[in-house]
């Protein structure tokens, strides 16, 4: 066996300053193979050799399913949350556009051609605002200052197109104009209508931009036994003419904040019990990821002090050291991988339970971290799965063949920017698929996985006979190169790593420094059959390009 360990200058152990009797050492070692053996075994095996009952293993498997449990009913309560906010949109759309048709266009809402549209719609959207509470179906109210109208607009300038005559000042004032609720059936309201604030010129024009505030109430939750919320829609309304094509579009965009009620009293006896069972059983996920959090903490700190035995011991005895390979063998990422999950359990549970007393309202951060949380859980149980041989062969063959497809991704990645910048700059006026650069790098992956080729290939302009072409051999070789090539090598990566793992399965894994100390070892406490010690990737250089062959 070739291995490549770094020997200490001088042949004299570095681990203790004295020097101990050949009985002391052999004991010693001893005592080091029964923890190492003891360690590497699974839950089952340190069942049978020691009756230790797998703690750990039981409250994984109870903590999978309360955080499962406890993510469907969240899940449950967060879809009708974006479904009132979805539902709120839609109404405010046909509310106050004019004309909306109930399908937006392209990325904005609708369009005006005309001057006499323009007023029309802006006028539309301040008497829809007046006189909300006799038209609407939701129960909303009005918040804040009321209806705020900006214009902006070039300084000064005239334009004569008819003679090619541009004279203008690009510099731009912003004028603006608020409407406040109790003011909307006074003279005064009238007189701001019809002043010269609304003499619009439009081509000077560059956008109008209509905001107002809005408070709204859910009540749908109470029909799934949970308190109601309060929300805060800021709409705004822009008018957008900066093109000056004689088409002017209408943009529509609402943020909406959920809210703290202020008051409420609601007498619902059910509601209430429903709301502490939940609240008591939050409090029970974060009791079990806590004891989780301990135990795999603990299992960490234990496995650091018996990897220094270890590397002591080698010290002292073979005088060399332990190869980093073996070394990090002691830290189960696994174990890493719960205490993360647990992390952001507990604190997604406490901002859950603030969700759920009205007091906070952070569902987006809330569902990232349960989700997270519960996505680590359910990866976590490929460890238990990894016990066995025939399920063991996809955490091996990700593990081997992880660093050669990070390397192949570097290398193919700058192709792929590459396509991603050229169809950007020469395709980006003539496809709107090509318009800006995330467009652009998602065209390119769904044609990578062979989605919507012939819609890529039909939807370009042929405005531009030369850019046509170019289309052509643009896409002809992108996708060529990348399912033929790229992605073909790609499989080809994994496959030969499958490939690899399946051949030492059947003729041995390569011996390490730390296989080769235990294999011998044969104790009253454990037989040679009963330990399952990890096959660690091999400190030694091999002809191909790898320095490491990744084997756990």
């Amino acid at each position: 066996m070739e291995i490549s360990l770094k020997y200490l200058p001088g042949g004299r152990a570095a681990a203790t300053g004295n020097m101990m009797t050949q009985s002391d050492l052999d004991l010693k070692e001893t005592a080091l193979k029964e923890d190492l053996k003891f360690y590497f075994m699974n839950p089952c095996e340190k069942y049978r050799a020691r009756r230790q009952i797998p703690w750990k293993l039981a409250l994984q498997v109870l903590k999978i399913l309360m955080v499962t449990t406890q993510l469907v009913f969240f899940g449950l309560s967060n879809q009708l949350v974006v479904s009132f906010k979805e539902e709120n949109i839609v109404a405010f759309k046909h509310l106050f556009l004019k004309g909306y048709s109930g399908v937006d266009e392209d990325d904005y809402s609708c369009s005006i051609y005309t001057q006499q549209d323009a007023y029309d719609s802006i006028f539309y959207v301040i008497n829809q605002y007046r006189h909300l509470k006799n038209i609407s179906l939701g129960m909303l109210g009005y918040e804040g200052s009321g209806l705020k109208i900006c214009k902006q607009q070039y300084k000064r300038g005239t334009m004569l197109p008819s003679n090619d005559t541009l004279n203008i000042d690009v510099s731009t004032e912003t004028e603006c104009v608020f409407l406040k609720p109790e003011e909307l059936a006074d003279k005064k309201a009238e007189l701001k209508l019809n002043s010269s604030f609304f003499n619009l010129e439009f081509y000077r024009l560059i956008q109008v931009e209509i905001s107002f505030k809005l408070k709204g109430i859910a009540l749908q939750t109470i029909h799934a036994r949970e308190l109601p919320d309060c929300y805060a829609f800021q709409n705004t309304i822009t008018f957008n003419n900066r093109a000056h094509s004689g088409k002017i579009k209408i943009y529509f965009d609402s943020d909406t904040d959920i809210q703290e009620c202020k008051d409420w009293h609601i007498f619902s006896p059910v509601l209430q019990k429903n709301t502490q069972y939940i609240l008591v059983f939050d409090g029970f996920v974060i009791l079990c990821c806590f004891t989780s959090l301990i135990l795999c903490t603990r299992s960490i700190v234990l496995a650091l002090r018996l990897q220094r035995r270890f590397v002591n011991f080698f010290l002292e005895k073979y005088k060399r050291r332990v190869c980093h390979a073996d070394q990090l063998e002691f830290i189960n990422g696994w174990y890493v991988l719960v205490i993360i999950s647990d992390v952001m359990t507990i604190i997604g549970s406490i901002l859950k339970m603030e969700i759920k007393a009205k007091n906070l309202a952070s569902y987006d951060v809330c569902s990232i971290l349960l989700g997270t949380s519960t996505l680590f859980v359910w990866v976590g149980v490929i460890r238990y799965l990894g016990y066995f041989q025939t399920y063991n062969v996809l955490i091996l063959t990700m593990q081997a063949s992880l660093p050669k497809v990070i390397r192949f991704c570097c290398c193919a990645g700058m192709i792929y920017l590459g396509y991603t910048f050229c169809g950007w700059i020469v395709l980006g006026p003539y496809h709107e698929k090509f318009e800006d650069l995330n467009t652009v790098a998602e065209c390119l992956f769904s044609l990578v996985n062979g989605d919507d080729m012939f819609a890529t290939f039909a939807q370009i302009q042929q405005k531009s006979t030369l850019v046509w072409r170019f289309s052509r051999l643009y896409l002809y070789s992108f996708i060529s190169l990348f399912i033929y090539m790229i992605l073909s090598l790609f499989i080809a990566l994994i496959t030969d790593s499958y490939d690899t793992i399946k051949k030492y399965q059947q003729s041995g894994f390569p011996v390490t420094d730390l296989h080769e100390f235990l294999k011998d070892h044969d104790s009253a406490g454990y037989r040679k059959d009963q330990t399952s010690v990890p096959f660690i990737c091999c400190c030694r250089r091999q002809q191909s390009d790898d320095d490491l062959i990744l084997i756990n």
